[in-house]
């Protein structure tokens, strides 16, 4: 039970946050082991990855980014501030990528330096009391995979689980818990919205460039690549690369992170089932029987009429990335997660880009009612991963979506925690939901 002393502390702690927007949080404690967490990825946040295809896709023109990574975060340099910092605010986990790009700058080499640097990350977390949640492939692969086709090569799959099974072999007794990709179905998601992200064109252009700079007819770069040709590839890749890393660790819990979204009919004879299906494509499967958990990472909802995705409703408020402020959605996928795959679920993200940190902070409050409730329910709910710890780079959208609940200068790389990253590290630290 916490004790007087303890509740007295968390209220006081809690209240300015409360005034703040958040409403008053349960004194429901999580279960015993609840992960408490951020996260972040080696390309958004590590800085000049210069071997990666996304870096090449970022610097080439035309191209669909409005920023190039650059120094990003210099996290690369400054995770053991990171680490230290995120520690500080009261989680007991963190995640984060380690980068392909790196550890096999060519085919069949790896850098034993770039190991030496993730098993020192590794050991940092350790001695801040943090357990390591590692992701493998976070949307980036080498340039050399990319210039060959990446995942749109059948032994695509094969050359990614040897690098899973080097990186397993090597680090993976530092390891708390791993997954092979990140949102490894968001290429379906993006074909799903297609309509409203407007760059189709431009981005055909990118990659026919990117062809020609790198005398490459094969360039491939995942999120631009045709799901129809890369999904067979991925779902094998998964596969072999969770077949491999248990054979390296047995004991090490290897799962999968899915993008997964509320999808909510809109009017007489909705798709929404039908859409719901094209999401997940194969790996609802993959999760049951290739995977020790699934990652539920929420952030929206889909709205499906007749026809298909329908705009959200005027007056419905937005975040900053484009999309409706909907932290139910959180509970909406945790509940559909534990009904269609039936594995320990983990929230691995989970977040919202805004500028009033405010409303991250009612955004938060009301997500984790929704992971409450699903506990309540009887759902195995495992954890609670915030997107993200630093305001870092966001892909397309470049350096203008604030995501973090730590701001960071891009000239000097101070990081400055705002309320929000208080108001849930206090909470994580009481363990209160």
């Amino acid at each position: 039970m916490l004790s007087r002393r303890s509740l007295f502390a968390a209220a006081g702690a809690l209240g300015a946050a409360t005034a703040a927007g958040a409403t008053t949080p349960s004194s429901q404690r999580a279960p015993e082991g609840f992960l408490w967490g951020t996260a972040i990825s080696a390309h958004q946040s590590e800085g000049n990855d210069t071997n990666s295809d996304n870096w090449l896709l970022e610097n080439i023109k035309p191209t669909v980014f409005k920023d190039r990574s650059g120094d990003a975060c210099d996290s690369y340099h400054r995770y053991e501030e990171d680490i230290a910092l995120n520690a500080a605010l009261g989680f007991n986990c963190y995640r984060f990528g380690i980068e392909w790009a790196r550890i096999e700058p060519s085919p069949g080499q790896f850098s034993e330096a770039e190991l030496d640097h993730y098993e020192r990350v590794l050991e940092a977390c350790h001695a801040h009391g943090l357990t390591p949640v590692v992701t493998f492939s976070h949307f980036t692969v080498p340039l050399w995979f990319a210039e060959r086709g990446g995942f749109e090569v059948t032994d695509g799959a094969d050359l990614f689980a040897r690098y899973c099974a080097k990186a397993t072999e090597r680090l993976g007794g530092l390891m708390g818990m791993a997954s092979t990709f990140n949102e490894a179905n968001v290429q379906l998601l993006l074909q799903i919205m297609g309509p409203m992200l407007g760059h189709s064109a431009k981005a055909k252009d990118m990659i026919a460039a990117a062809r020609a700079a790198t005398n490459a007819p094969r360039f491939s770069s995942l999120i631009y690549s045709d799901p129809a040709m890369t999904q067979p590839i991925l779902l094998d890749a998964h596969r072999k690369a969770y077949q491999a890393m248990k054979a390296a660790r047995p004991a090490l819990p290897v799962g999968v992170t899915l993008t997964t979204q509320e999808v909510q009919g809109v009017g007489p004879d909705s798709i929404a089932t039908d859409v719901e299906k094209q999401l997940y494509g194969g790996w609802i499967e993959a999760a049951r029987n290739s995977a020790d958990f699934v990652g539920v990472q929420t952030y929206s909802r889909l709205l499906i009429d007749h026809h298909g995705l329908v705009m959200w409703p005027k007056g419905t408020e937005m975040t900053a990335a484009g999309y409706e402020f909907r932290p139910e959605a959180l509970a909406a996928t945790i509940r559909w997660a534990h009904k269609a795959i039936g594995k320990p679920i983990y929230v691995t993200e989970n977040g919202i880009a805004t500028e009033d940190d405010a409303r991250r902070i009612a955004f938060i409050d009301q997500a984790l009612d929704g992971v409450r409730a699903c506990i309540n329910e009887g759902i195995a709910v495992h954890s609670y991963m915030y997107w993200s710890l630093l305001d870092n780079f966001e892909w397309a959208s470049g350096y203008g979506q604030h995501f973090g609940l730590v701001a960071v200068d891009l000239q000097t790389f101070k990081r400055t925690p705002k309320s929000s990253a208080h108001y849930l590290g206090r909470r994580a630290r009481m363990n209160l939901l």
